[in-house]
């Protein structure tokens, strides 16, 4: 017998969604597909946010540890001496282009640098950089002119005014509205070159070095000077900052300082075959060894980790402190040496 549809029956058992059911499923649908919309966002843009982020680390991270070069080989030597020159500018020339073409100057990178990161290298760099500046100088005020009231070498004066641009200059000053300007290490190439071009006319017998030991005096005082002023400068951060665990500054200071120890250790060893007969003369031999052999000893201090432990700590080492000894004991040595010449 077949089945018959009662109308009544319909209406009751089977209800029809009202409006306000239908219009809240649309809603529910469109809200589910945004969540797995967003969720697919998340799935796909994650892991690209995480990539770029461990590609820009590891570009800082691997680019620095390449970048970073801390020459302090004291048996470094120029390899094509100037016949007839001084092996001392040589020298000096030979360590800057060393360092700003060899193993590259990092004190100006900008951020997008992986050197930027650095802080060792670059004050170490700056260092070499400030000794030979202060050589320079003697080679301007006293070595490369016959007298003090002869006119100053163009070749060393110019010299003198590029070493003395700060090493933290690049092609662009922020502080200038970004005007383009010389780098320093371009400054630094100009320099090289400035004293190469004096060397090589002094070979031709048309600049002076006066091989004096007036002038020889005259060069350690201001080494020794500028020695003592490293040493004030260690001696005031161990008074301030000297037994912190956390010390940011304890390593520029003790790279500036060891960059500057080292640049005048190769000026000096120079230095010594330049005024050999000075030397030999005056019986200076003997002192002129103890002081390398104090400045090599304090050049070749290298801790993995700069500690600026107290001076009199029986847990922390000072590095600082170390390094200062050696200071203090090479320029002891360099006084000793002046009161021969001056006497």
């Amino acid at each position: 017998m077949a089945k018959t549809h009662d109308p009544l029956d319909q209406l009751i058992g089977e209800e029809r969604p009202s409006r306000w059911q239908r219009l809240r499923s649309r809603f529910a649908r469109l809200f589910m597909k945004e969540i797995e919309r967003g969720e697919y966002k998340r799935r796909v843009i994650t892991p690209v946010i995480v990539g770029v982020l461990v590609a820009i680390l590891g570009y800082y991270v691997i680019g620095a540890i390449l970048v970073h070069v801390v020459d302090d080989d004291t048996d470094f030597a120029v390899a094509e001496p100037t016949a007839g020159g001084s092996l001392a500018v040589d020298t000096a020339v030979a360590l800057i282009r060393r360092e700003v073409d060899e193993h590259g100057w990092t004190a100006n990178d900008p951020f997008f640098y992986p050197g930027w990161i650095l802080d060792n290298k670059p004050n170490y760099q700056q260092g070499i950089i400030y000794a030979l500046s202060r050589f320079t100088i003697e080679m301007s005020d006293q070595i490369g002119r016959a007298r003090g009231s002869s006119l100053v070498d163009e070749d060393l004066d110019q010299a003198v005014g590029m070493l003395r641009i700060p090493g933290d200059r690049w092609t662009f000053e922020f502080s200038n509205l970004l005007v383009p300007t010389v780098s320093a290490d371009q400054e630094y190439r100009r320099a090289a070159d400035a004293l190469e071009r004096y060397n090589q006319r002094l070979a031709a017998g048309d600049a002076v070095f006066e091989r004096r030991a007036d002038n020889l005096l005259r060069t350690l005082d201001r080494i020794a000077a500028d020695l003592g002023s490293s040493s004030a400068g260690i001696a005031e951060h161990l008074e301030t900052q000297g037994g912190w665990i956390i010390d940011t500054t304890a390593d520029d200071i003790f790279y500036a300082t060891k960059g500057r120890l080292y640049g005048y250790t190769m000026i000096l060893q120079a230095l010594a075959i330049d005024f050999a007969d000075v030397i030999e003369a005056n019986g200076l031999t003997a002192v002129w060894e103890q002081m390398i052999a104090s400045l090599r000893q304090a050049v070749a201090l290298s801790p993995w980790i700069v500690i600026s432990g107290a001076p009199d700590s029986q847990s922390l080492p000072s590095h600082l402190s170390g390094l200062g000894f050696y200071l203090l004991r090479a320029r002891t040595q360099l006084r000793e040496a002046s009161d021969v010449l001056r006497n």
